[in-house]
């Protein structure tokens, strides 16, 4: 029986789609048909996305990549190394190892897949491709970021959609960082199963909107528990989420804040349109 038959008895039917399922587990993912079915809970690949670029005030280029784990229920660890990589070498290690499943928050609407976690500056004239490769069992996948004019992304600042990245720091009076290349802190000490609390104080224009905060873990040996993995600020302010190691070592974790004033109730809308907001990545060192 082969696969894209289309047959009118329904028992006949599910047979197909049993066989075809069966077929598919055996082709690489590069190698599949496109399937609009593609999500499962387990055993998909984690695809590496390139989002796009913008340039900096001082001529640089930012390149934005992000990910897309097409799995409803599995996460992946995936070390830095030959199964997880950015040519050239001189940017390798700045992405994440942990890859979380598909986007399910509890306080907004859903959405598809985990933005922009990380940014890799170039200089001004670059040439050529960042390519970023990951290795999910037999898949492996790459993603070339270049400087292509299709590409280029608003940042900080949306004039059209009239929407402007929150701005965030990690302690009550330090300044501020605006947008995707983020903010950078640590490290910070903590000790395995003992709970370590990290503030972020965050503003927003208009300082009436909404600002959701994502927690994440980006790299380490271990799992991370968040007390509290999403958080909404209805005005500025500070928020604290509460952070558990399973194992010692040194910890990446991401923290994204976002808005979106077309949607008073769902900030994370402003993903879908690439801007605009502000990522954050706290180091921890964690004893036994």
């Amino acid at each position: 029986m082969q696969c894209g038959l289309v047959f009118r008895t329904g028992a006949v039917v599910a047979l197909s789609l049993l066989a075809c399922t069966s077929v598919a587990a055996q082709i690489r993912f590069e190698d599949q048909p496109f399937d609009a079915q593609v999500l499962r809970p387990s055993g998909q690949p984690v695809i590496p996305v390139y989002d796009g670029w913008y340039e900096n005030n001082d001529g640089t280029i930012t390149m934005c990549f992000s990910y897309f784990n097409l799995n409803t229920e599995e996460s992946h660890d995936i070390p830095l190394g030959p199964g997880n990589n950015l040519v050239p070498a001189e940017y390798d290690g700045v992405q994440p190892t942990h890859f979380d499943p598909v986007p399910n928050p509890k306080l907004t609407e859903k959405y598809r897949h985990h933005w922009c976690v990380f940014t890799v500056q170039v200089p001004a004239g670059f040439q050529g491709d960042v390519v970023w490769t990951l290795a999910t069992g037999v898949d492996t996948l790459s993603t070339p970021g270049r400087l292509h004019p299709l590409y280029i992304l608003e940042e900080p600042v949306s004039a059209g959609r009239m929407v402007t990245a929150p701005s965030l720091a990690f302690a009550e009076n330090a300044p501020k960082v605006m947008g995707r290349n983020g903010l950078r802190t640590g490290p910070l000490k903590a000790r395995v199963g003992e709970p370590l609390a990290i503030t972020t104080w965050v503003e927003q224009t208009p300082s009436d909107l909404l600002t959701w905060l994502g927690w994440y873990k980006h790299q380490g040996p271990g799992d991370v528990t968040f007390s509290d993995e999403e958080l909404l600020l209805e005005r500025p302010g500070s928020a604290t989420t509460s952070v558990t190691f399973s194992e010692p070592g040194d910890y990446v974790l991401r923290v994204q804040a976002i808005n979106n004033p077309e949607f008073p109730r769902n900030p994370t809308g402003s993903f879908e349109f690439h801007c605009c907001w502000t990522n954050g990545y706290v180091e921890v060192s964690v004893s036994p």
